[in-house]
């Protein structure tokens, strides 16, 4: 089956002061059904089959826009950017030149700042397999310098992948990482908590935070502590352990150092749900991911199952460069200048076993 068997259609769904706002539908005919809003790019449902067939949402979020107007906070399922995660004091420095952006988790940037890319209408087309989504940053746009012209597609395949790519150039020096905030829940939306997924992370190291989950610009191994998920191991089995780090960020919510990639999408995660046999296979290019484990749900947001998430009902596994790069040397740069690409690529695999 190619790409060019996947279904597209597309509706309006309401609007913003910024304009209309459409859903996509995208069929892969083999049971993966994925919906997109153009506001914030948002990955508004995911719906793959059990073991036995049965299909269900397993993705967070709403079924209707009014619920991400008034619920940005966890920032479900949109892209992220000018800078996924987190910059210090929102401040660094770039070719001798020192930019601000706000500050909008505590005294740091988060996700970049109080309207990144989560909040925009993204101008979207039709194409072979998906959608492409196009939105130009202005140069200041949020402190960030350089206009920052960007393509992301969502595209379908037969063996029940969702692949994002990501185009970006710019007309001066500036800083770049883009990501995906999907929240997943493989039992179902609403379904729960996630404590007894079982993840493998294809990483031996991680980048160690402070109070702020700031890296500290250390890389450590991941051997000897709970953040080691080299082997399957339950999400829920060492959440709660002692460690610093974990008492730090609630729970999970570090960026690991992914295995050496040579430029094509390879594999970051493993997760399974016993019970539906529901898998999903997380492949990028990228050399970081985030795994959140949905620590900050306390049950004040209803999702589009009418029923309330709480602590834990969703995991995030968001590909990217790691935290706060711009201020520290020794991590993977995420400079980017007039007459380079930025590009990356992730795809998120559903299966069943």
């Amino acid at each position: 089956m190619s790409s060019d068997a996947v279904a597209i259609s597309r509706e309006a769904w309401g609007s913003t002061p910024d304009g209309p706002v459409e859903r996509f539908t995208l069929d892969n005919g083999r049971g993966l059904r994925v919906r997109v809003i153009t506001y914030g790019g948002i990955v508004q449902s995911i719906e793959t089959p059990d073991r036995d067939g049965g299909t269900a949402n397993v993705a967070l979020g709403f079924d209707t826009l009014q619920g991400y107007l008034d619920n940005p906070g966890p920032y479900f399922g949109a892209i992220i950017g000018r800078f996924g995660n987190r910059i210090a004091e929102g401040r660094f420095t770039l070719d001798g030149v020192t930019y601000q952006t706000p500050v909008n988790d505590g005294v740091n940037s988060l996700h970049g700042g109080t309207t990144g890319f989560d909040k925009v209408i993204w101008a979207a087309t039709e194409m072979d397999g998906g959608i492409a989504l196009t939105h130009v940053s202005p140069a200041g746009d949020q402190g960030f310098p350089g206009e920052l012209s960007m393509t992301v597609t969502y595209t379908l395949s037969a063996d029940g992948g969702l692949r994002i790519d990501y185009l970006a150039t710019t007309d001066a020096a500036t800083v770049v990482n883009l990501t995906n905030h999907s929240y997943f829940n493989l039992a179902g939306e609403g379904e729960g908590h996630v404590y007894d997924h079982v993840l493998r992370i294809d990483a031996d190291e991680f980048t160690p935070v402070g109070a702020g989950l700031i890296p500290t610009g250390k890389i450590a191994e991941v051997a000897g502590t709970a953040l080691d998920f080299r082997d399957p191991a339950t999400i829920g089995g060492r959440i709660r352990a002692g460690e610093t780090q974990m008492l730090y960020g609630r729970g999970y919510d570090h960026n690991w150092v992914l295995r050496p990639r040579d430029g094509e999408p390879e594999s970051a995660a493993f997760v399974v749900e016993p019970v539906s046999g529901r898998t999903l296979t997380v492949l990028t290019t990228e050399p970081g991911m985030q795994f959140y484990s949905g620590n900050f749900l306390d049950g004040t947001i209803i999702g589009g199952s009418g029923r309330p998430y709480r602590q834990g009902d969703g995991f995030a596994l968001e590909t990217q460069h790691f935290p706060d790069s711009p201020n520290h040397a020794n991590f993977p740069s995420t400079v980017l200048r007039p007459g380079q690409e930025y590009r990356s690529t992730t795809i998120y695999r559903f299966g069943a076993e």
